[in-house]
């Protein structure tokens, strides 16, 4: 059986711990789906490079629904991107959104759901890109895969190395803030991935139409560690 599969099939029966990402429960009411696509029209309104602006536009989505966290992303065909010459490629551009967004107040912490440890890190520092990463590696049952947090704090970087162990329901890292995240409003992308494909603190969080079917078969929903309702 391939990989990713194998991994779907024993992430979606996991009946271990599984520790939450946040502090905030991703199951209370005061959690909200938000859309990034051009079903959006206020979104097609909104001066996307203009972080500040764009911030303001995420809190009033949020307020909206009377939420103060947003999730949601996953393999959504996004328009934000545009914001950014760095998801413009040669051919197509990147619009597809391989992990789970986090919209949340920077500063929070960020756990890691699973015993792992550290494949890599480093800072993306290009605009609209993740800013600080950390990539983790795990194994479960002779499986291993890796779990991605981008758009941190600097800080998160601090004391890491490669091989550092960590367990379930230890810090990762902070959410981090504009600019030193990448240039973003405060959120945490979470990404499920099977194969590092031989990148080392940085890998694709955005793929384009023709790449969907290869990315699918390498990032898997990141919600089979959230366990967030709303995203099943």
């Amino acid at each position: 059986m391939e990989i990713a599969p194998k991994l779907e099939n024993l992430l979606r029966n996991y009946t271990g711990h599984l520790a939450p990402i946040l502090d905030h429960d991703l199951n209370t009411p005061d959690v909200t789906r938000l859309d990034f696509t051009a079903a959006n029209a206020q979104l097609l309104e909104t001066d996307l490079r203009d972080t500040a602006a764009f911030e303001v536009f995420v809190n009033q989505m949020l307020a909206e629904k009377n939420a103060t966290v947003g999730v949601g992303g996953y393999f959504e065909n996004r328009v934000i991107y545009r914001r950014s010459e760095h998801f413009d490629g040669s051919q197509q551009a990147r619009t597809l959104h391989l992990g789970v967004d986090i919209w949340a107040p920077a500063l929070i912490p960020i756990y890691t759901p699973l015993a792992g440890k550290v494949h890599s890190f480093q800072d993306n520092n290009n605009f609209g890109d993740y800013g600080p990463t950390i990539i983790l590696e795990h194994e479960l049952e002779g499986i291993t895969f890796y779990t991605l947090y981008g758009h941190l704090s600097r800080t998160s970087l601090d004391g890491l190395f490669v091989g550092k162990e960590l367990a379930a329901g230890e810090r990762v890292a902070f959410m981090g803030p504009y600019p030193e995240n990448g240039d973003w409003p405060p959120h945490l992308h979470f990404q499920l991935m099977t194969d590092m494909l031989g990148k080392t603190g940085d890998f694709p969080g955005v793929c384009s139409l023709a790449e969907e079917t290869a990315f699918r078969k390498i990032c898997l929903d990141p919600n089979l560690l959230l366990r967030c309702k709303l995203l099943a």
